[in-house]
C-alpha cells in the first residue's frame, strides 16, 4: 500500500509539473502544436523505453477490448483543455478542477461498474469527501477576494 501511495504522490507532482510545461509551450506555439509536442515526444519515450524493457512483449495486447486502444485520441482532449483552462483560469485553480473532476467521474464510473471496472458501493461518505474538494476549491478562489479587490 506505501508504494501505492508513494507513485500516486510522484504521478501527481509529474501531473503538474507536466501541465506547467504545457502551458509555457503553448504560450508560444499555440494549443495544436503543444499537443503535437507533448503527445509526440511520450510517444517516442514509450515506444524506446517499452521495446527496452518489454521487447517485443509490449505489442501483445492479450485480447483487449478495441475501443481501449483509443485512449490515446482522449490524451488529445486531455492535453489541449487543460493547456486552455491554464490560461483561461490559472494553473492551481485549473488543476484544482480537474482533480476533482477526475475524482467525481471516477467516482461515478466506480459505484456503476461502467467501462470493465468492478462495481464498487456507492456511500455517502465518499460523496462528503468529493463535495469537501469542491468546497475547498470555492474558498481556494473566492475566498480572500475582498482583500485581493481593495488592493
Amino acid at each position: 500500500m506505501m508504494l501505492g501511495l508513494v507513485l500516486a504522490v510522484i504521478a501527481g507532482s509529474l501531473v503538474s509539473l507536466q501541465n506547467i510545461f504545457n502551458s509555457k509551450v503553448n504560450e508560444r506555439a499555440g494549443s495544436w502544436a503543444t499537443t503535437t509536442l507533448v503527445l509526440g515526444m511520450g510517444f517516442l519515450a514509450s515506444l524506446t523505453f517499452g521495446l527496452i524493457f518489454e521487447g517485443k512483449e509490449m505489442f501483445n495486447l492479450h485480447n483487449t477490448q478495441p475501443w481501449y486502444w483509443f485512449s490515446g485520441l482522449i490524451g488529445v482532449g486531455v492535453v489541449i483543455c487543460m493547456v486552455q483552462g491554464m490560461k483561461l483560469l490559472s494553473p492551481t485553480y485549473a488543476i484544482a478542477i480537474v482533480l476533482t473532476s477526475q475524482l467525481g467521474f471516477a467516482l461515478l464510473w466506480d459505484s456503476l461498474g461502467w467501462l470493465g471496472l468492478d462495481k464498487v458501493p456507492f456511500t455517502i461518505s465518499k460523496l462528503v469527501g468529493v463535495l469537501v474538494i469542491v468546497g475547498g476549491i470555492y474558498v481556494f478562489k473566492l475566498g480572500g477576494g475582498e482583500k485581493q479587490r481593495a488592493s
